[in-house]
């Protein structure tokens, strides 16, 4: 299982141990804690059709755990997780991870989940395939920005992974380039609304995806917002806040300044890496961005 709202290093890390298993003849399901549907691109991940979003943890002699960087992120089966007696396997990139379950394969070093799951496929002799490289490589290419950021590793397996014969530019478009007309005039709303408030001398480029703008939006078009404030160079932290119900937000923090924002996400109850992370959080707009600036302002000064 993958956490909530997941991404394509978590459905590719999903799929991944979903091949892996079914190639060493293990019965294995993936699943998503939440009720509705994942983002619709990442059903070009191979095998993510065939994982099950739900809110009653299925049973099971083995729970893997993947991409989630505290148990919560499992959204409704983390309370079950919680009690079980059933061994859980953990696999995390997340600086912010303190650690659970029975076991943990926990790199904060790797550049995704997929990055370790590789790792760890190669230790259990598992082959390589084409399928699973496509899987692998969905959560590489999108947590990396396109290669932007990572270790010289990470070129290394990304050469490994296209030599099975993998179509990049078609994996890349699906997950990252297709934008329908409404996401676009969406965007471009958003974006016009930036602010940037200051806090202590601590400059947060801010956009806010309200209920109301997202409606009719792809979920992938929605979290692509946070490419925008990565990269303002006036701002030491871009935030971008995602009302995906009314008064609830998911919040995503980002920065390429020697800044670690998951410890201001730790603040609300979030987490992540030290230069990408994200909360959730409640309250009108005016609330959440003071909320915000609050922890900015404790964490940087």
């Amino acid at each position: 299982m993958g956490h909530i709202r997941p991404d394509a290093d978590a459905i590719g890390s999903v799929t991944t141990v979903l091949q892996a298993l079914h190639q060493l003849g293990k019965t294995a399901s993936g699943w998503i804690g939440q009720p509705e549907a994942f983002a619709a691109n990442l059903l070009s991940i191979p095998l993510a059709d065939q994982i099950t979003c739900a809110t009653e943890l299925p049973k099971a002699d083995l729970y893997v755990v993947l991409d989630c960087g505290s148990l919560d992120r499992t959204g409704a089966f983390s309370s079950a997780l919680s009690d079980t007696d059933t061994p859980i396997i953990m696999v995390d990139h997340h600086a912010s991870n303190t650690g659970f379950g029975t076991w943990q394969l926990l790199d904060p070093t790797a550049e995704s989940t997929t990055t370790i799951l590789r790792a760890w496929l190669r230790d259990l002799g598992v082959e390589l395939t084409t399928s699973i490289a496509h899987s692998i490589y969905a959560g590489l290419v999108t947590d990396t920005g396109s290669f932007r950021w990572g270790r010289p590793a990470m070129h290394e397996l990304a050469g490994e992974l296209v030599a099975t014969g993998i179509n990049t530019r078609c994996i890349a478009g699906a997950l990252m380039d297709d934008v329908s007309i409404p996401g676009l005039r969406m965007v471009g709303q958003v974006l016009s609304a930036i602010t940037v408030p200051e806090i202590d001398g601590h400059r947060v480029a801010i956009l806010t995806a309200t209920h109301d703008l997202i409606q009719g939006c792809a979920m992938n078009e929605v979290e692509s917002l946070v490419d925008y404030v990565r990269g303002v160079g006036a701002a030491d932290v871009g935030a971008v806040f995602k009302e995906y119900r009314p008064g609830w937000f998911a919040v995503s923090l980002r920065t390429t300044k020697d800044i670690d924002v998951s410890a201001i996400a730790a603040r609300i109850g979030g987490g992540g890496h030290v230069r990408a992370a994200g909360y959730t959080t409640t309250g009108t707009v005016a609330e959440v961005h003071q909320e915000l600036l609050a922890a900015v302002g404790a964490v940087l000064n």
